[in-house]
């Protein structure tokens, strides 16, 4: 029983899975943050350009 205690503590592999659980959320949030990021500025790169069009269009023939 001893040797199986003393066994276990010295296994690394389940907190190297966790550190790399880790990492993988870390690098997850990064991508939903940047992605986020990105959408916000097209969508004003977007809204600015439909306002422009909308400015520049001749007047309707009557």
């Amino acid at each position: 029983m001893k040797k199986l205690f003393s066994k276990l503590a010295r296994d690394e592999s389940g907190a190297t899975a966790i550190e790399y659980g880790l990492i993988a959320a870390l690098i997850s949030v990064a991508l939903i943050a940047g992605a986020g990021a990105l959408g916000d500025s097209l969508n004003t790169t977007f809204d600015n350009l439909s306002t422009t069009l909308d400015d520049n269009q001749p007047p309707a023939a009557e």
